[in-house]
Order: C-alpha cells, then structure tokens, then sequence
C-alpha cells in the first residue's frame, strides 16, 4: 500500500479534533502533520492519533513551508488539507485518491464533495484542469493530493520553490507540477465541508483588485510570469503597430451596447451615451436581441428624436452578447473606434467617449480600457469601489492578464483589427477572449482613472450565479486561456 503523510492546519476544538482523528486512522496516513500557531502538541487526540503526530508552525502555502514539507516528507504522497473548510472525510476517501492517483500517475488530484449548508448536504462538483487553469484561484476544493515522486521531480527540473515567497508556495509547486505530470479531477464526491465563505458570485468577483491585496497579488504575478517563461508563452514587451484602415468610416466612434429586456435601465444608458461631448461625430449602436418587454418601445421613442441612435435587431435567434457585438462592429453603422456601455451601466459623465479616443490617438493601440466604480442603483458607490486594474503594466500587462479573471472597463476597440477578429457568440469571457487576441500582438492603452459606472443590482447577469453556471464561466475561461497559450507557444517558436 502506498504510504501518506497527510498535513493540515489544526486549532484546538471539535472541528479539527475530528478531521485528525479521521485522517490518522486510515492506515495509508504513516504520518500527521498539524501546522499551527504554536508548536505545543495537542492534548485531546487518541494515542494512535498522537503516535503519527508531528507539529509544525510553518505555512504551507509559503515558499519556505513547501521547502519544508517536501523535505521532510518519505512517504509516497502528500495529502494537504488547505487552510480555510475543513473536510469530513466520506467512506474510502483516502483509498479512492490513493488509488486513482496510483493507476493514473498524476501529480496531483482533486475531487468533488459536498456542502454541508446547515444539515442540508448538496453535491459541490468542480471543474476539470486545463494548460490555461493557471489562474491562481483556481478552484481544488479543501483537499488535494500530491505525488510526492512527481514533486520532487518537478523542482528537480524547474527549480526550488522560492523559500522568500509569502503566499505562493503552494500555487509556484502546483504550476511546476502541471508542466511534466496531469492534474486529475475524480468527478465523485469523496468529502463534506461546511463552507465559510458564503457571499454569492457577484461578490466575490473582485476579491483579485482589492487594494488592500496589493502585495499578494503581485507576488501571484511573478510566479505565473515565471511560469509562462518556463512553457514559452511569455511575450515580451514588444508590439506590432495596428495597420492603418483603408476603410471609410461614417462616424469616429460608436458606442455599442447590446440589450435584451432592460427596460428599466436601458433609457439611463442610451442617454448616457448620447449626451457625450467630443470634437467628433459619434453614433449609439444598440443591438437589441429581441426583448420581449418595453425596451425596443423605448429605444423608437429615442431614436425618434436623435438620428444618432442607431437601434439594431438581428434577424439572427441564436446569438449571445458577442454576437450582438459581431452585429454592430460588421455593420455600415460602425465607427472607427467601437466603444462598451453595457446596459445596465453609465459614463460618469459627458467626457467619457472623448478620453477614450484621445487615449487611441495617443497610441499606437489597438485597444484601450478605463477604470469603474462599482455603484448601486442610486449611483452611491459599493464595496470593493474602484476596479482600476493598476497592476497592469505596459511590460507584463499581456502575461499577467492570464491568471486573472477580467480587464477592467469601458472596453473601447480599434475597428480595423477588430473586424479581423470577432467575437466569440458568448454571453461571458466573449470580451475576455478578444482582449487576450489583441493584447498577443498589440499593445492596450489603461486609463486609470474612473470613467464609467458599474451599477449592481439584482437584475445583474452575474449577481448570483448558480454553481453549475459558474463553473461553466470558469471552465471557458481556462479554455480561453488554454487557446491563448498554445497560440503565443507557437509565436515564440516561429
């Protein structure tokens, strides 16, 4: 039988009594690692429990607790309890890892379990690994697997864990593990936990800009920047120059903005868009995607009134906000520069469409993007506030942008390389996708103070998803990301 040390943070208390006495008695576990504020040995555990203790005061999840644990490991695999949800273990638990990871032999496995939300038990699956899932919230569940033999080969062959990082040990091993060995999900639920963070998906959105995890994220950074070096997609900073249109143009810019039944928020934002001064004509491209409530009435009323809004319907029944996008930029309506407002949204004022074109002039960029603040419906701003996106930077911009999960807003286009590019006929990570197309050849210009108003409510796409769709948005993004590496591999070989 293959041999285990399993390691998990421990507190004194019931919950992490439990979950110690679990794991030491599985007969595979040779040794238990509890890691804790203070190295005093716990009191309440049983004596077979205590014979396989060992205590440590390290983090394992910083560079030096990994250094740590590899080092002092002499069993066949690492099971990590992470920090945060403490599992109960399910029957055969440590078997069906065990096993799969013997007949397999990846590097490391993961498995679904359940949510205990107040005696009611729900199946929480996740989603497979990808080249792309380098993002490092990538989600394994409360446990994982580790070969303790793939490892050790892994920093063998792309060097030690960096002992000074703080929090991306654990995230720097995973990324070198996935170069040479597979990371498998086994698709059953071999564990409960009773989850901790309980705010719904629009929430937790933006945990990766917030201010106050500046030093974190930059640390994240740097190890997936090495890791892009090390499998040849890291793009240096340099940019090919967009090419200059033959095309005509009947207005400098558009402003898009694809709606299905937002009657309550379209008006705010087509007359947002309208009332933008710039030295230039502008148009409002509205694609609307066959509403069923009153805001194709609303968008005739206005377009009654000013020539300017151009109100699209696609004859098309199968498209998502990509498509819609594809609508507007392919038509005869199309400005030089296509510009986001989404409808639930604003400008925070009349200039925004003139900073976003003076930022193209000031290039050259193919795309430009601007910072919000996130409101509620009466404009007063909400928590986490500004997404100015300010760790992004004109040398690591491009690489960066692939562990994380979006780019920030408004969204602004330069047609001509746009139009070589579409959109994905998605309805989430379609803006996501063309970003990560342009930003492989060009360069993206930042405006880093707000211009736009992000106003959440409970009409939102993304206030609360349910877990199978977020894990669909997810799994796609990781594709996108997968796609994106393998393009940027074969550039750096060419």
């Amino acid at each position: 039988m293959p041999t285990l040390t399993a390691v998990m943070m421990y507190e004194e208390g019931c919950q992490s009594d439990a979950l110690a006495e679990s794991l030491a008695a599985s007969p595979a576990v040779t040794r238990l690692v509890l890691i804790g504020r203070e190295a005093a040995e716990p009191t309440g555990l049983s004596t077979l429990a205590q014979s396989k203790v060992r205590v440590a005061q390290s983090d394992f999840l910083s560079g030096a607790g990994i250094n740590q644990l590899l080092d002092g490991a002499t069993t066949d695999y690492l099971l990590l309890c992470l920090p945060g949800d403490q599992p109960e273990l399910g029957q055969r638990a440590i078997e069906r890892l065990l096993s799969t990871a013997e007949q397999s032999g990846a590097g490391l496995i993961y498995s679904d379990f359940r949510d205990d939300l107040g005696g009611q038990l729900t199946e929480h699956p996740l989603i497979d690994y990808q080249l792309g899932s380098i993002r490092d919230s990538f989600d394994f569940g409360p446990m994982l697997l580790l070969s303790k033999r793939a490892s050790d080969a892994a920093v063998t062959m792309h060097g030690p864990i960096d002992k000074r990082l703080r929090w991306a040990g654990l995230y720097a091993l995973r990324l070198k593990l996935s170069i040479d060995s597979t990371a498998l999900r086994i698709p059953e639920p071999l564990y409960t936990r009773i989850p901790t963070d309980r705010r719904a998906s629009g929430e937790r959105q933006f945990d990766y800009v917030d201010p106050r995890q500046r030093d974190y994220q930059i640390e994240m950074e740097q190890v997936a920047t090495e890791h892009l070096k090390r499998i040849g997609a890291y793009l240096a900073p340099e940019f090919r120059t967009p090419p200059r249109s033959e095309q005509d143009f009947p207005v400098r810019a558009s402003i898009v903005i694809p709606v299905r039944n937002r009657e309550r928020t379209i008006k705010g934002a087509v007359n947002s868009a309208l009332s933008q001064r710039a030295p230039f004509e502008f148009n409002v491209i509205v694609v609307d995607n066959h509403s069923t409530d009153r805001t194709a009435e609303i968008l005739q009323e206005i377009a009654s009134r000013d020539g300017r809004l151009i109100h699209l319907r696609p004859t098309r029944n199968d498209l998502e906000i990509g498509g819609c996008w594809n609508e507007a930029i392919y038509s005869s309506h199309c400005g030089e520069c296509a510009v986001q407002l989404d409808s639930d949204d604003l400008y925070t004022d009349e200039n925004t469409l003139e900073t976003i074109v003076a930022m193209f002039d000031e290039g050259p960029y193919a795309m430009v993007i601007g910072s919000y603040r996130i409101v509620n419906f009466e404009l007063q701003e909400i928590p986490p506030g500004l997404i100015d996106h300010r760790e992004w930077t004109r040398e690591n911009g491009r690489n960066n942008a692939l562990r994380i999960n979006g780019m920030g807003a408004p969204r602004a286009f330069y047609v001509p390389v746009l139009r070589q590019i579409g959109f994905p006929n998605a309805s989430y990570g379609e803006d996501y996708a063309v970003a990560l197309r342009i930003s492989r050849d060009y360069e993206i210009g930042r405006i880093y103070e707000p211009i736009y108003f992000a106003r959440r409510w409970e009409g939102n796409s993304d206030a609360a998803l349910p877990l199978a769709t977020a894990n669909r948005y997810d799994a796609y993004k990781d594709h996108l990301r997968t796609v994106e590496i393998l393009a940027r591999k074969r550039m750096n070989q060419r």
